[in-house]
């Protein structure tokens, strides 16, 4: 094999794995697809309502300012929503930059907060430190994202799912850990779960499972960035993902 052979394997190999990252994070916006339309429903429905009501009141100045904050309120909060959305699915930036990473989590629990809570998980956040790491930023939200809705998808009568961030400054890692009270994996399967194509999942009601894929990306990423990410697991009591990404 010739260098120009090996470098047109290393390209299209590089651009498989890119297509791969944007595939995935499609998928996940996908899983939060049918939450986020409920979300807008009643966004929208509070919108006509005061509309409606400030169109019946012309003469009451006090009703009518009260439906114009409510009618700024709801499209404030959908213009959040929907550029949250489109900018996780377009973002394929490869930069890495100096980024907080406690406010990664809030971003995409931003995205999450409407399916986490149309599922019953209680979401306790603990931010320790606002550190610093030198990451891809869309590249750690797909793997903060593929973590919860993971989690999610264990506890599928509701829970509780934690999150918390902190600086630790003897490893010179920020850790992020992402804790469910779910059903746990089998200590037979929990070293196999990083594998591609490897999935603990059931497939559902549709006959749809998981790909295997997620958290086979999830550390290609980290390890990518120097990281490193590991799981604890108990059966019948839930699951904490480690990620740890060194500070800038």
């Amino acid at each position: 094999m010739t260098g120009e052979d090996v470098l047109a394997a290393s390209t299209e190999t590089e651009q498989l794995r890119r297509q791969l990252l944007q595939a995935q994070r499609l998928s996940s916006v996908g899983a939060l697809a049918s939450s986020v339309a409920h979300e807008f429903n009643n966004i929208l429905t509070t919108i006509i309502n005061y509309a409606k009501l400030g169109l019946r009141s012309p003469e009451d100045t006090a009703g009518r300012t009260q439906a114009l904050e409510k009618i700024l309120k709801g499209g404030q909060r959908a213009a959040v929503i929907i550029n949250s959305m489109l900018g996780f699915a377009r973002n394929s930036s490869t930069l890495r930059e100096p980024t907080d990473v406690a406010k990664l989590v809030e971003e995409v629990l931003v995205l999450t907060d409407k399916d986490l809570r149309k599922h019953q998980i209680q979401i306790e956040t603990k931010i320790v430190d606002r550190p610093k790491a030198l990451v891809v930023p869309a590249q750690i939200e797909q793997i903060l994202l593929n973590l919860i809705i993971n989690a999610r998808q264990a506890m599928p009568h509701g829970g509780r799912l934690r999150l918390e961030v902190r600086e630790n400054r003897r490893s010179h890692m920020v850790e992020v850990k992402i804790a469910d009270s779910g059903i746990g994996i089998p200590p037979e399967r929990l070293r196999m779960i990083f594998e591609p194509f490897y999935t603990t999942k059931e497939p559902d009601e549709h006959g749809h499972g998981g790909t295997g894929l997620g958290l086979s990306v999830c550390r290609q990423i980290i390890e990518q960035h120097q990281g490193r990410i590991r799981v604890e697991s108990t059966v019948g009591k839930g699951s904490t993902f480690t990620v740890k990404l060194p500070l800038e």
